[in-house]
């Protein structure tokens, strides 16, 4: 292998690194958002209102099946506290 291809593929690694690590930072960012989003929609229900909740579940279904391609995961308000 050359010079000119040891250069190339050591700089298309750190370019792949790089990529990596930004996908991470996005996918924890997403991760947190829902999280928030499950507590909000746990709120929500609380105070009873569950129009907005029930919305926002739906949002929140929508977002993990089809853009984060996750699997369906029970509403906030459907776990059980114990």
């Amino acid at each position: 292998m050359t010079d000119t291809n040891k250069s190339r593929d050591a700089r298309q690694n750190g370019q792949l690194r790089e990529l990596e690590e930004q996908v991470e930072r996005y996918r924890r960012a997403s991760e947190d958002a829902l999280q928030q989003l499950d507590w909000c929609i746990g709120y929500l229900h609380g105070c009873r209102k569950t129009e907005i909740a029930g919305a926002l579940a739906t949002n929140r279904s929508h977002i993990r099946q089809h853009l984060l391609q996750r699997s369906k995961q029970p509403l906030p308000t459907e776990r059980s506290n114990g």
